[in-house]
């Protein structure tokens, strides 16, 4: 039987929400082990003098325990 843990991160990127989500993956493989999968909760941009200036997703990161 396995067990799954779900944490949420939020990550960024300044190219794209697709980017951000891959930064944040790749950060959270560094310290969770066997991710199996993400669900994103919220997109965000911010925006310096008028223009997007980052992009930020937050997410549901789903990783199974170790037994």
């Amino acid at each position: 039987m396995s067990v799954a843990k779900i944490t949420e991160i939020t990550a960024s990127s300044a190219s794209g929400f697709e980017s951000a989500v891959k930064n944040g993956l790749r950060r959270a493989a560094k310290t969770l082990k066997n991710i199996t999968g993400a669900w994103i909760s919220e997109q965000k941009v911010t925006v310096r003098d008028g223009e997007i200036d980052e992009y930020r997703v937050t997410m549901r990161v789903t990783f199974i325990l170790d037994d």
